[in-house]
């Protein structure tokens, strides 16, 4: 991604230094520009010194690593060529710690460290990325006209840009987990038309593209691109989806760490996020189809489809499709509900100041969990509610009015599916999410007993007022020790 954005800064006038341990991918950079023809607004140079002598003052670095200690030895190579005033702008997918670790080390210099989550992937990096800077206002100042510049733009002409907090606030990257979400109940959908209801991939797309320009899940980047996936033939006449083997591997080899990390800090945060855990629990499942295999000849076969949906007529069919549609909304805006729960939790915890209307403008254009409809609702609810004392949106009438009239398909398409043995993990997690969150009956009191019973662990009663998540006030003894 970091050639990527490096040609995108050319292309709007400025001017890049380059440096790369590798001559190759610095080369290919410059072949690119050459194509473009911006070769004169790109200079390769070798080694942190010669790149240094290059920029002006303050310098303003910016790159685009692998997570983990990459980022740590490149400031370690930069530190004796930093000045006072001087910005490193960090456009990696980082954890917000490694963030934070370095912006505490580089302080004292009087250096500033900006964490920047940037979304869109490669064509994104190259045509206009959604970008999440933060960090102090002061270097954010600096640097927010050159990043409005090159941002993704939304239907509107506003930049997908804008400052998301202190700190570690522009690389907690919960919207990741959201992705997740919001990928895994769209697979699901593919999956229920083209395997549960024998629908050809070309009208799956179809279906796919009707879906992305009107109702609910308008202007979703997942819709769209899921609508080409769908009608993309390859040089043999071929559906290319149909040649993919069904395994993620991203998170297993390393080379992704913002869905554990969403799953790590829901965890952390005891924020009930299920919508986004079960779809990094497929992944993860579907990333070893080796093992998979095995276990299916253990099992002397699977617990795979059992038979097809059957319509008697077009209208069921196309009822049935209207769920669908529902479900999957149904899904993705849980999804958005359960990150933004984690999102405000941490700005609490770490007093990042988020300004929430600002992150969903950066997420209106140029992000993969861009999502017209939802923008619209949760723009609307943060502009007048975006610094409110409780910021749950299960709080919220407009979205608690969506997930309840979207409720009964929901509950349709998961009964259907857990009927023929479709896999539907995000979408029956919605489900159950949904049954539970607001629910004050739940099996969980027999769960209290059978931990008092063993642990002495107290519990409250009923006749209290239901409080906070503390320790309860009362012991039975169950049974003498």
């Amino acid at each position: 991604m970091g050639g990527g954005m490096a040609l995108l800064f050319a292309e709007h006038g400025v001017t890049v230094s380059l440096e790369d341990p590798s001559d190759e991918n610095v080369d290919k950079v410059l072949e690119a520009g050459k194509k473009d023809d911006l070769q004169d607004r790109l200079q390769k140079h070798q080694g942190y010194e010669e790149l240094c002598k290059s920029l002006g003052s303050p310098k303003i670095f910016i790159f685009s690593l692998p997570h983990g200690n990459v980022g740590d030895t490149v400031v370690e190579g930069l530190h004796s060529y930093l000045n006072k005033g001087d910005i490193v702008l960090d456009a990696s997918n980082e954890n917000w710690e490694n963030t934070q670790r370095r912006q505490g080390k580089l302080v004292a210099q009087g250096v500033f460290y900006i964490g920047m989550g940037v979304s869109g992937g490669y064509q994104a990096a190259r045509r206009g990325p959604s970008m999440c800077p933060g960090g102090q206002d002061i270097a954010l100042d600096m640097v927010m006209p050159l990043l409005q510049k090159v941002a993704a733009k939304d239907g509107k002409g506003r930049p997908c840009v804008a400052k998301a907090g202190v700190g570690g606030a522009g690389h907690y990257m919960i919207h990741n987990g959201i992705e997740h979400g919001m990928m895994s109940a769209i697979a699901e959908a593919w999956q229920i038309m083209e395997k549960c209801m024998d629908m050809k991939e070309d009208a799956v797309g179809d279906v796919f593209a009707k879906w992305n320009v009107e109702g609910e899940l308008r202007g979703t980047f997942l819709i769209d691109i899921g609508h080409q996936i769908c009608q993309t033939i390859d040089k043999e006449g071929r559906h290319v989806v149909d040649k993919i083997q069904d395994k993620v591997v991203q998170d297993v080899d390393g080379s992704e760490g913002t869905g554990i990390w969403s799953n790590e800090e829901a965890i952390r945060l005891h924020i009930p996020a299920p919508s986004l855990t079960s779809a990094h629990y497929i992944r993860l499942a579907s990333a070893n189809r080796g093992s998979r295999q095995h276990v299916q000849k253990t099992l002397h076969g699977d617990f795979s489809q059992e038979g097809k949906i059957k319509f008697e007529n077009d209208k069921q069919k196309q009822d049935f499709l209207e769920d669908l549609r529902q479900a999957v909304y149904s899904t993705c805006l849980a999804s958005y509900v359960q990150g933004m729960i984690i999102i405000d939790k941490a700005d609490r915890e770490n007093t990042w100041d988020i300004d929430f209307e600002n992150v969903i403008q950066i997420w209106r254009g140029g992000c993969i969990i861009q999502a017209d409809y939802i923008g619209d609702l949760l723009e609307d609810i943060y502009k007048n509610n975006g610094k409110a004392e409780n910021r749950n949106l299960l709080y919220e009438l407009r979205v608690a009015e969506d997930l309840k009239r979207t409720f009964p398909a929901l509950k349709r398409i998961v009964s259907k599916g857990v009927e023929i043995n479709a896999v539907i993990p995000s979408m029956s997690a919605t489900l159950e999410y949904l049954k539970y969150a607001g629910n004050l009956e739940l099996p969980t009191q027999f769960y209290e007993a059978q931990l008092d019973y063993f642990g002495k662990h107290m519990f409250d009663l009923k006749s209290e007022p239901a409080g906070d998540p503390v320790t309860g006030k009362h012991h039975y003894e169950w049974k003498p020790a």
